[in-house]
């Protein structure tokens, strides 16, 4: 089974899935390029080198992305059938992987899981602000993030300046609910802190261009989740029904209360929802009966 995360985040946003999947399934967790303990792609780091830091770098594209996850599935389960759970940037991977390598996806995947994510469309959200605000941000907003990222040390200084700012910038567009675990929410903030400002502006321009909604057929002949929180503002809920009217046999669920980090936000319901994937794949009903009795979610 292996598991996509999402932008500005990294492998440990899957903390309670790998907790409750720990010895039932083989788990392959991953830090996309740039993020978590991966290093930086090589084709950016170079070219930085190149022309220096304040000048563009190599863009990075979801194509790239589904190369690379090609790559983690070659070194890391080169044999065997395979589930593919992605979670927003994560699910993009998953549909780019599909869209090269369709032959793969065809012999090899059994399963597959999209968590709050999209098949295109991005550039319309309106991330809860009203229109004529999220127009002026569309405006400014990719100007803004390459100057901030060509003067990376100066923000990561004010990021720790503003910390309380930032807190709560996060828990807004991360949770649905307002009293959501003080733990979970820290947890969060970390994972995205982590995350290095000159790498934020370098892949955010890759999400406009994001449109794959004709590679998700290759999924069509599988067990497939759709799982989102009604209340996300980065990949609204309209955006999973989008992909559930591509794969009309998948389950589609909506998670009241819940916000873009939904597997965090409401792990035991996520983690069932996995677990009859995965039981449905193949991997077992005892899955089934685990995840739903909240055995491995516990927050600590």
């Amino acid at each position: 089974v292996v598991f996509s995360h999402g932008y500005c985040l990294g492998q440990d946003a899957w903390h309670f899935q790998r907790a409750a999947l720990r010895g039932a399934v083989r788990g392959v967790y991953w830090d996309q390029r740039s993020h978590g303990r991966s290093e930086r792609g090589r084709a950016q780091r170079a070219s930085r080198e190149r022309v220096g830091e304040a000048e563009d770098s190599a863009p990075v594209s979801i194509d790239l992305l589904g190369r690379d996850l090609k790559a983690v599935i070659d070194a890391a389960a080169p044999e065997g059938p395979l589930v593919l759970v992605g979670h927003s940037m994560g699910g993009m991977t998953m549909m780019a992987l599909a869209a090269q390598y369709p032959g793969l996806v065809a012999e090899r995947v059994v399963g597959a899981a999209f968590i709050g994510t999209s098949a295109g469309n991005l550039a319309d959200v309106n991330y809860g602000l009203p229109v004529v605000g999220m127009n002026a941000v569309r405006r400014v907003l990719p100007g803004v993030l390459k100057a901030l990222g060509s003067q990376a040390d100066l923000v990561e200084k004010g990021r720790r300046a503003t910390a309380d700012l930032f807190a709560g910038i996060i828990k807004r567009y991360s949770f649905g609910a307002k009293d959501v675990d003080p733990g979970v929410a820290r947890f969060a903030e970390r994972l995205i802190e982590a995350t290095p400002i000159d790498v934020v502006a370098e892949f955010y321009p890759a999400f406009a261009e994001h449109d794959k909604i004709e590679a998700l057929c290759a999924f069509d002949h599988m067990p497939a989740l759709i799982l989102a929180g009604a209340g996300d503002l980065i990949t609204p809920s309209e955006h999973s029904e989008a992909i559930a009217a591509a794969l009309p046999d998948a389950e589609l669920t909506l998670v009241p209360d819940a916000g873009h980090l939904v597997m965090l936000e409401h792990p035991e319901t996520v983690n069932a929802r996995l677990a009859e994937v995965l039981a449905a794949a193949g991997a077992g009903e005892a899955l089934t009966t685990r995840a739903a009795s909240g055995e491995g979610t516990e927050r600590g």
